[in-house]
């Protein structure tokens, strides 16, 4: 009698689980790389004249590393403490309409959204939108947001405390360690002409201003590219529109002329005809 072999199979829940983990991994992924970035925040918020205390207050409130970066950087640069927070606020102003969109995606319970309100950021969007389910994407969102949270704020801590053993962050290059992670992330984003559009006019604005107006104020300038950008673009449409419609009333008034045109020999051939009637008529009389 033959004796049946069961192989094992793998189980419902496995292709789930390795689906979990591969998330997870990438969550953790750019959680580590941009969370030591901290470190450079920590530096160079010292640097600019901020307590250890403020710094670390800053990076456990605000949590949002472009707008701490333009924050201590505007100080830095001699800037007016109002100029500096105007500025670090419209950069913030971008995780609102992330929130928007998160929300719907991640669909979180009410008492907990406040809490999860405060890892919206660049990073966190990013991971969880490129999920395909929203199990993947809650997943995504908690250990993006977590590991990320809890590095930042470490890295923060022992930035601001070797500050002074490391002396000038220009010249370490620190001070761009921010700005350039914010550009990595956003640099794949920008898909559309429109997108692309916007952010070489912001950078345009952004840099060509730098030498002329005091610091934190060509953020805020730089945050016109995209009303400018859209509006043109709003003034392209409609001229396109406008002549795609005169083309088309041109065409329209031929084609109207053309079957006067035709109704016009309709008429002449019938009277014609009729004409020819009339007399044959008459002829057999």
């Amino acid at each position: 009698m033959a004796v049946e072999r069961t192989v094992p199979t793998d189980s419902g829940t496995d292709p789930e689980q390795r689906a979990d983990s591969a998330v997870i991994r990438d969550a953790l992924g750019v959680g580590v790389a941009v969370g030591l970035s901290g470190f450079a925040f920590g530096v160079t918020s010292a640097g600019s004249g901020l307590s250890l205390l403020q710094t670390c207050l800053l990076s456990l409130l605000v949590f949002t590393g472009a707008s701490q970066f333009a924050l201590v950087g505007a100080l830095a640069a001699g800037g007016s403490p109002f100029a500096a927070a105007a500025g670090a606020f419209f950069l913030g102003v971008r995780n609102t309409f992330y929130g928007l969109r998160l929300s719907q995606l991640l669909a979180l319970p009410r008492a907990v959204r406040p809490f999860a309100a405060h890892w919206v950021i660049d990073e966190t969007t990013a991971v969880t939108l490129a999920q395909p389910t929203r199990r993947a994407a809650r997943i995504g969102f908690t250990a993006t947001g977590l590991t990320l949270y809890v590095l930042w704020n470490l890295t923060t801590l022992l930035g601001a405390l070797g500050a002074e053993a490391l002396g000038d962050t220009g010249a370490w290059g620190l001070d761009a360690a921010g700005p350039a992670v914010f550009l990595a992330l956003l640099a794949p984003m920008l898909r559309t002409t429109t997108e692309r559009a916007v952010a070489g006019l912001a950078v345009v604005l952004g840099l060509g201003l730098l030498p002329l107006v005091p610091g934190g104020v060509p953020v805020l300038i730089a945050a016109l590219a995209a009303p400018a950008v859209l509006f043109l673009k709003g003034r392209g449409v409609s001229r396109t529109s406008g002549v795609a419609m005169r083309v088309r009333g041109g065409r329209a008034d031929r084609t109207g002329l053309k079957d006067q045109k035709d109704v016009k020999d309709q008429r002449s051939l019938k009277d014609q005809k009729d004409l020819e009637e009339t007399e044959k008529k008459g002829q057999e009389r």
